[in-house]
């Protein structure tokens, strides 16, 4: 690979910063976007909770082929036509929000997604290759926050662009007429992009070949993925309800439950702040000095989304504070930092099936913040100690089994649909124990599973 100057290392970090950025856009918009769409389409909370499994089974179906694909064609192209997919299925938006016709919603919803998992399977290798290899993880990082400043912007977008003034079921026709233009814009700023790609020099990435190993040989392997299918489940669960939880348990109008909802996820980006210098060899102190700056972005981001509610920043502050208190609990220990929040969020989620008003409110809303740490954390304990040919069949694994984002959230709203929206809540919390059994103790068999049965 050929030496990049400075200028083209800030030239690809700006494009591969803004890709990040979009799809962890693209991604929370839809899953926030169920809440609009269900008054529509006039959608059980099941059929509304769809539009999430259009998103996530693209991984199971398309990891795999993207894989083959950036083989054939390589990486800066297989960007390309991730971006031109979103780009589709941003359009594709258009009609069938004004027809309307909830399969089309669906299929666009997929090609979207599509175009998130090329991103996804091809983004990162792109990240580590422009630059100094010694600075690879600072860039990582770097794009990696953007993609959560993304999550957090998606819902507060939702309550302005869609919500904003709207009283359902009557407006839902204005909600319809809304809906195109976020998607219209989403579509030109990522073709802008895709433009971007295709005009600037980038490395130029070799497919290393590799002798293929199977990885289903080792359990903390496969209960790894199984954590991965939990997790995001569990998160996308949650979130996808968020809105219409807090419309009709609690009374509260669209438009600020879709701002509460960007704080749910505006806590996975502070907890990823605070969790980028708790897991280093900064001191203690050093620590707590950095956090202050973090607790300030929580304080403003809280009450930025809220129209400048400081009372709503200042609770967010302080619940954020706690969850920074919390994680000293795991000593900087992935496996130890994953139980606390894993038992954490499963408390959260109980305590807002059985409880009511700003105490449930706060509940579900904090689980963002112990969200944060829990997939970065879940891999790597997956994939330690493997060698270089089990590596990618691991990660192979892994990305499929976000399959958990298509299958809970459906089942949260049909429990929903039938017993209420607060037991739908049960469903994470169990998910989120399943992921604690990992942390203390699934991550640790070293055993062959060919021993175990044995």
């Amino acid at each position: 690979m050929e030496k990049q100057s400075s200028n083209q290392v800030f030239l690809g970090i700006s494009v591969f910063g803004a890709i990040f950025f979009i799809f962890g856009f693209a991604t929370t918009f839809i899953v926030t976007l169920s809440a609009p769409v269900k008054e529509i389409f006039s959608l059980s909370e099941f059929e509304a909770q769809l539009l999430s499994s259009a998103f996530f089974i693209a991984y199971p179906l398309m990891s795999i082929p993207t894989g083959r694909l950036i083989d054939r064609i390589g990486y800066k192209w297989t960007v390309v036509a991730g971006l031109l997919l979103m780009s589709l299925g941003s359009f594709i938006y258009v009609p069938a929000a004004r027809i309307p016709s909830f399969p089309i919603f669906l299929a666009a919803t997929f090609v979207l997604a599509t175009g998130v998992v090329f991103l996804q399977v091809a983004a990162n290798p792109y990240v580590t290759a422009i630059g100094s290899p010694n600075t690879a993880s600072s860039r990582l990082n770097f794009t990696q926050a953007l993609n959560s400043i993304a999550t957090m912007i998606a819902p507060w977008l939702i309550s302005i662009a869609i919500f904003k003034g709207l009283q359902f079921p009557a407006d839902a026709a204005v909600a319809a007429e809304r809906v195109p233009m976020p998607f219209i814009f989403m579509g030109a700023i990522v073709l802008l992009v895709a433009i971007a790609i295709f005009a600037i020099k980038l490395p130029t990435l070799k497919s290393e070949k590799k002798e293929k190993k199977s990885i289903f040989k080792y359990p903390h392997v496969v209960l790894g993925g199984l954590a991965i299918f939990m997790y995001v489940g569990a998160e996308v669960g949650n979130a996808g309800l968020i809105v219409n939880y807090l419309k009709r348990s609690l009374g509260m109008e669209a438009e600020m439950a879709s701002t509460y909802a960007a704080i749910y996820w505006g806590g996975a980006m502070v907890g990823r702040f605070f969790g980028s210098f708790m897991f280093s060899d900064l001191t203690s102190a050093r620590k707590f000095t950095l956090a202050l700056p973090v607790l300030l972005l929580a304080l403003v981001s809280g009450a930025f989304v809220t129209d400048w509610s400081w009372n709503i920043g200042f609770i967010f502050m302080i619940v954020a504070a706690a969850n920074f208190l919390i994680m000293q609990f795991g000593r900087g220990k992935a496996a130890r930092t994953l139980a606390t929040f894993a038992l954490v969020a499963a408390i959260l989620d109980i305590a807002t099936t059985f409880t009511t008003g700003s105490v449930a409110l706060w509940t579900i809303i904090s689980i963002g913040l112990f969200n944060s740490i829990m997939f970065p954390n879940i891999f790597s304990l997956a994939v330690k100690d493997l060698d270089n040919a089990e590596l990618s069949g691991a990660s192979g694994l892994i990305n499929a089994l976000i399959l958990g984002g298509a299958i809970l959230p459906p089942l949260m709203g049909a429990i929903a649909d039938t017993a209420g929206y607060t037991y739908a809540f049960l469903v994470p919390a169990v998910s989120y124990l399943f992921i604690f059994y990992y942390a203390v103790s699934g991550s640790k068999i070293r055993r062959k599973l060919a021993d175990v049965i044995e």
